[in-house]
């Protein structure tokens, strides 16, 4: 992962802060930076958004293909996750670029392996021969700290936006089924992303923790912990990053913590993804895509 050298009495100075509920950027403990969501951006998709949260930069694109049910569940279908780190940093280049990406999809799996964060029944067209099969594509453009929760979001809001088209199976006299897809554009399904969970990393640095922690506050971070909360606070998954050690008090902390910040993270993103779909095509296009 990108990281920043700082010398003894920055880092002195920003955990002093943190201690006082102060931050750099003026922040406190449990403020999320700034972010810009945009959806619908790429074109040749089912669904796709960009995420920028500070300096951190996220491209999600959503395609969805049909493919063969999984033998221990006929009935569905499923995700797979792929990630791109093509951020300019240095250290994200070759191979530690690989294993981020392979750590990011890893984690996303662990996710999404919770049941009814989406329903994959209805991406089932015929059981145990049919599915349709959503690729996730995540693409690291720029890393400024706080990946994990940037592409959570950019993850639950591509799938907001990603249309699947609808489809018939019809079975001839001799009992073969074929597949015929509507040729109406606008006649396609929609998930609901609304149980989709969004990651909440809490960084511990002093005797405190915070919430999307900048490259220099990682910096002075031996550990993380990441949570993944449901729009209703609902912890569905957790994990330990970094060298250090967290005691269990600290583990409790942070856990309230994620649930709250969490549910005010999915209030938000919400709100934002509602009202730019009520604006429909007449939305204005920001950014390089538009």
């Amino acid at each position: 992962m990108a990281s920043v050298v700082l010398s003894e009495a920055e880092k002195l100075y920003i955990v002093h802060g943190v201690q006082e509920d102060l931050r750099v950027d003026g922040r406190g403990c449990e403020d999320y930076r700034c972010a810009e969501v945009e959806t619908d951006v790429v074109s040749n998709t089912s669904g796709s958004a960009r995420v920028k949260l500070g300096e951190t930069d996220i491209l999600v694109g959503i395609k969805a293909e049909m493919g063969t049910p999984k033998l221990e569940k006929p009935d569905e279908g499923y995700l797979e996750f792929f990630v791109d780190c093509s951020s300019n940093s240095p250290e994200l280049e070759g191979r530690g670029g690989e294993e981020l990406g392979t750590d990011i999809a890893n984690t996303l799996y662990r996710v999404f392996s919770c049941e009814n964060t989406v329903d994959l029944k209805s991406l089932c067209i015929n059981p145990k021969e049919h599915c349709w099969v959503l690729y996730v594509d995540v693409l690291l453009l720029e890393c400024g700290g706080n990946i994990f929760d940037a592409i959570s979001i950019a993850v639950k809001a591509a799938l907001f936006n990603t249309r699947i088209p609808k489809v018939r199976v019809l079975e001839d006299e001799e009992g073969t089924k074929e597949i015929e897809l509507s040729d109406d554009p606008y006649d396609c399904i929609r998930l609901s992303a609304d149980e989709v969970p969004c990651i909440v990393t809490l960084s511990k640095i002093g005797y405190r923790h915070v919430v999307d922690a900048t490259l220099q506050e990682e910096a002075c971070s031996l550990a993380s912990l990441l949570i993944s909360v449901t729009s209703k606070g609902a912890i569905t998954s957790m994990k330990k990053v970094g060298k250090g050690s967290l005691d269990p008090e600290s583990i409790f902390e942070m856990m309230e913590t994620g649930q709250r910040v969490g549910k005010s993270l999915h209030i938000a993103l919400q709100k934002i993804l509602d009202e730019e779909e009520s604006l429909g095509s007449s939305r204005p296009k920001v950014g390089f895509l538009g």
